[in-house]
């Protein structure tokens, strides 16, 4: 008889309708030992205020100008921004369709998250995360009537490229919607005029029913692996209802989103016991013009992308096959979500506990 298939040992391709790709399972290498490259770890040994780090109150950043005592949430330009609103010279018409240029239009912004650099958002009150949910819908109605897309991306840890220890995220618009929301654009707009409802919806709604990859849930919220992760402790957010910009939500889902965004990373933390590195980023429906259109196929989610694969130390590598081929992962995406899920509540530091957190 023919071997059954077991999709926690035999390697398989799975899915990725938002992006129309495949990744590469191949859970039997999980066995294989690690001779490569191991990281430091993270130094937490961070001041609470250090005037020499332009993000916190009161310093002064690289262009002279001096940060308020912000107390709560602070948002300023960033000092070296990627796109200019205004003052760049047109590219003009490009010779040959092998070589096109197009006016790159936006802005680029900063959004501190609390005054203290020792902490990070898992040590954060709800309260404290909700402030942050509640500046990010302030930005993209702002910035969305003037900029077509709003990128809220975190990147947190040196690890992940982030070069100041304060708890922060980046806001970056441009005049054109950027390659990954494209793309998801294009298929979330044919699964709808397919079969009549928004992908991630109908994605969301399999997902509760199922159990097998959620993280953790509320009455508005889920946290899953998603079935195509492609980074190993890699996790989706997504509203229980169709809701197309941050904007749209409402108090009650704020809240929601703010509690399961500390619940999430507190698992994170606990996994190798460090402050765990990521990339995190929002993807909702296009604005500017776009908001005058019928968006119905877009869902709001967020999307983390963690490094770390085997401990604190070990981290995944992007490159040689899944640079030249397609993405490929080791442990299987229901794994990683037993996992994280079955971590406890409560930080390994204890400190969430020491402050009162609610």
């Amino acid at each position: 008889m023919a071997e059954a298939f077991d999709p926690k040992e035999h390697q398989h391709t799975r899915y990725n309708p938002l992006k129309d790709e495949r990744v590469l399972v191949s859970p039997h290498r999980m066995k294989r030992p690690w001779k490569g490259q191991v990281e430091k770890v993270p130094d937490e040994n961070i001041p609470r205020h250090d005037p020499r780090n332009p993000l916190c109150p009161g310093a002064t950043r690289a262009h002279g100008d001096l940060n308020p005592d912000y107390t709560s949430t602070f948002v300023f330009e960033n000092d070296f921004l990627a796109m200019l609103q205004a003052g760049a010279p047109e590219p003009g018409p490009s010779e040959h369709p092998l070589f096109q240029a197009k006016a790159a239009v936006g802005t680029c912004q900063v959004m501190c998250f609390h005054p203290w650099s020792d902490i990070t958002l898992p040590l954060m009150s709800v309260k404290e995360i909700t402030a942050v949910v509640n500046k990010w819908a302030e930005m993209v109605t702002d910035l969305g009537s003037k900029f077509r897309w709003v990128q809220i991306f975190e990147n947190k840890g040196a690890v992940m490229g982030c070069s100041n220890p304060h708890p922060h995220c980046q806001v970056w618009c441009s005049n054109f919607i950027p390659n990954e929301p494209r793309v998801k654009d294009k298929n979330q707009r044919e699964y709808y005029k397919t079969h009549g409802t928004p992908m991630l919806v109908e994605y969301a709604k399999i997902e509760a029913e199922k159990k097998e990859r959620i993280v953790v849930e509320n009455d508005t919220w889920l946290a899953v692996v998603p079935y195509w992760a492609v980074w190993p402790f890699e996790t989706m957010l997504l509203p229980r209802r169709h809701v197309l910009r941050v904007p749209d939500l409402t108090e009650k889902e704020r809240e929601g989103l703010a509690e399961i965004m500390r619940r999430l990373c507190i698992k994170y933390d606990n996994l190798f016991e460090t402050t765990f590195p990521y990339s995190m980023g929002w993807h909702g429906a296009p604005t500017g013009e776009a908001l005058s259109e019928d968006n119905s196929h877009w869902q709001l989610h967020a999307l983390y992308f963690p490094p770390l694969l085997r401990s604190a130390t070990v981290r995944k590598f992007m490159v040689g096959y899944e640079m030249m081929a397609q993405p490929q992962r080791d442990l299987t995406a229901e794994q990683a979500a037993e996992r994280l899920r079955n971590l406890p509540d409560i930080h390994y530091k204890g400190k969430a506990g020491k402050r009162g957190l609610v």
